[in-house]
């Protein structure tokens, strides 16, 4: 065990000078090292020179603000007029004015060659082919498919786990969602589309809307399940250009659409008529973002027996209560004389007699 020098100078209390001294002699001559130096435990690293300064980085160059306008404004050979939703918006309905001036485009300043009217950016020239003039659709759908064919994609993309599926919502076959069925035909040869909110009364139109916009074809059709198919000639690369809408346009101001007296009643039996539809019980309950595939049939039946029918809309809003009022106008026909609490209030207009009267002139004589 070694003693460092300090240590052994140090007087003991039992011991004398003479002592203390002898024994640091007897120490050293048993021990002729140097206690002086520092024994350390690890060893040294000799210093390093100095490192050179590394020279600062060079500036990262500013990011450049995106161009609200580009240079030169996008063209489109679809024929048909750019609108938010093509399902959902009858040409026959006129806009009594706009919620916003029409000189904004939902497409954006300068970015679209055609001019935004408040409604649509309308098309011009050519209205014939949808891809174009390079191929026309009989072209890009190619034969027919076979029903082994039909049923093998109907197989893969049927199901509720496919990842080559687009939500159709209340907003009906909308204009940004082309472009996302061209992406999916990209990398698949169908699509499936599920559908719900208010878009699912009319399923025909739907179905017209997206075989005309796409230049599909519908293979597959299950309540509110649709399969489309881009056909068997599609080729990725020669895709129509799609301008996205880069904001949802503000809806136009139309026409009211219950009269404070219904056409072919006075105010007194307009009264009438909506008391009594809104003490009669319920014809259905309509849910928010439901499948309304079987809605027209059954008020269609139940005007058959009842002149009012009341649907309850407590928990869809208030937006698509006017909005299912409108599409059972168009469908049923019939006649909304109510829209309160979330409650629909249809009549079906003055049918008996019209049909007496139309039996009567029809009827051989007798």
């Amino acid at each position: 065990m070694l003693f460092s020098p300090k240590l052994l100078s140090w007087p003991c209390p039992r011991q004398s000078q003479a002592q203390a001294a002898l024994l640091r002699r007897l120490f050293c001559a048993f021990y002729p090292t140097n206690l002086d130096d520092d024994d350390p435990p690890f060893t040294r690293i000799p210093k390093s020179p100095p490192r050179a300064p590394t020279p600062p980085p060079p500036p990262k160059p500013k990011d450049q603000p995106a161009k609200i306008s580009p240079d030169e404004p996008a063209h489109s050979d679809l024929p048909f007029d750019f609108q938010y939703s093509y399902s959902e918006t009858d040409p026959a309905w006129k806009p009594i004015g706009f919620r916003e001036p029409t000189r904004f485009s939902p497409f954006g300043p300068g970015r679209l060659d055609r001019p935004w009217d408040g409604v649509a950016a309308r098309a011009e020239g050519n209205r014939e082919d949808v891809y174009g003039s390079a191929s026309s659709r009989d072209e890009v759908l190619g034969e027919a498919l076979s029903e082994a064919e039909v049923a093998e994609l109907v197989e893969r993309y049927r199901h509720s786990d496919c990842s080559r599926q687009i939500n159709l919502g209340k907003g009906g076959v909308t204009h940004n969602m082309l472009d996302d069925i061209h992406n999916h035909w990209r990398r698949a040869e169908a699509v499936r589309i599920k559908c719900l909110g208010v878009a699912t009364l009319d399923m025909d139109n739907i179905c017209f809307h997206l075989e005309d916009k796409t230049g599909g074809i519908i293979i597959y059709r299950s309540i509110n399940i649709l399969i489309l198919y881009r056909g068997r000639n599609y080729d990725p690369k020669q895709r129509p250009v799609i301008p996205l809408m880069l904001w949802k346009p503000l809806a136009p101001i139309y026409p009211k659409v219950v009269q404070n007296v219904a056409e072919g009643l006075t105010f007194e039996e307009t009264k009438e008529m909506r008391n009594r539809g809104l003490h009669s019980p319920p014809l259905m309950k309509l849910t928010r973002n439901g499948v309304y595939v079987n809605v027209v049939d059954k008020v269609r039946e139940a005007f058959k027996t009842s002149e009012v029918v009341r649907l309850d809309c407590s928990h869809t809003g208030t937006s698509d209560c006017k909005r299912i009022g409108v599409k059972l106008r168009d469908l049923v026909p019939c006649i909304p004389i109510l829209f309160k609490d979330e409650q629909i209030i249809l009549w079906r207009g003055k049918r008996d007699q019209e049909d007496s009267v139309s039996a009567h002139c029809t009827s051989p004589p007798q």
